[in-house]
């Protein structure tokens, strides 16, 4: 593994190891025989604004050693129009890797091909792998392993983490179920590219959640999308995570929110804190996800 720039591109070997590796990481914190990023200086390069993602990577670079500095785009030449390959042949002569939050996938790709260096998603329009690597070391923490289980998303089905859960489900083989109203499910062509059987689609969040293990939802105004928020939360009002749908999964089904919740929107303001350990495990399993996936591609 070079890079993280999805979950799209990694195997479900490689999937498995980042979380075998993040599980290690949690067990060991503070505590860790080797320090892979010794030496090294890593930049969080960010055109769109985070607190878990920034601290988590802020805190697991140093964790493992090395050094990190934090560019927002409007910092530097990005974000007076210099093309995203331009910087990449530059910062790769002078870090030793990359950590991308921004909008276009392309930019991440970009980065990765004309720098030379590790280069790690943090977040894009199109996906956000670190968050389903660490809500994936979550479920099996809580659950003991996502072999069988049913994961249904409710709310905006067709943004990054539901896309990103997409992947993981066709790599490895548990069952997704997406309801969203039709205006936000995601596109027919990525559902049929990823083959039958491990993600169904449909607008009714009854059926959806019936047996599920796990219940998953996230905000339903992103970050770049504030102007339609009028729209989406009309739309969306009848997909609230909610008592009543949790009543209808598993006994003992996680309620899970890759945050920050907007209670009384996409969750209720009861459920959220009901399941709030959980919900805050989710996020300080980024820490430890993301350690991993920067061991891994420490040079």
């Amino acid at each position: 593994m070079q890079h993280l720039l999805s979950i799209e591109s990694l195997t479900a070997d490689e999937i498995v190891r980042i979380v075998d590796l993040a599980t290690e990481m949690k067990a060991t914190r503070g505590r860790h025989a080797a320090h892979p990023l010794r030496h090294q200086c890593w930049a969080l390069i960010f055109s769109k604004s985070s607190t878990r993602t920034r601290v988590s990577f802020e805190v697991g670079i140093r964790e493992l050693g090395g050094d990190v500095m934090f560019l927002a785009a409007s910092d530097i030449q990005l974000g007076r129009g210099e093309p995203i390959k331009d910087t990449a042949r530059v910062m790769g002569r002078m870090l030793h890797g990359a950590v991308i939050r921004t909008f276009a996938q392309s930019d991440v790709d970009d980065f990765a091909r004309f720098s030379g260096i590790p280069t790690i998603n943090a977040l894009t329009d199109d996906e956000h792998p670190c968050q389903i690597l660490a809500d994936l070391q979550t479920i099996r923490e809580k659950l003991g392993t996502w072999e069988g289980k049913t994961i249904a998303y409710v709310g905006d089905a067709a943004c990054n983490v539901p896309r990103s859960w997409m992947w993981a489900a066709a790599r490895l083989g548990f069952q997704l179920r997406l309801v969203a109203p039709a205006a936000f499910q995601p596109e027919t062509a990525l559902v049929a590219q990823l083959g039958a059987g491990s993600v169904t689609v449909s607008d009714d969040p009854f059926a959806a959640v019936e047996g599920a293990d796990v219940l998953y939802t996230d905000v339903w105004v992103s970050m770049g999308r504030e102007d339609e928020a009028a729209y989406r939360i009309a739309q969306l009002s009848k997909y609230q995570l909610s008592e009543e749908l949790v009543a209808r999964a598993n006994p003992g089904a996680l309620v899970m929110h890759c945050l920050p919740a907007y209670r009384g929107k996409e969750i209720s303001e009861e459920l959220f804190e009901a399941h709030a350990g959980t919900i805050f495990d989710q996020a300080e399993n980024r820490l430890h996800a993301q350690k991993a996936v920067l061991s891994l591609l420490a040079r």
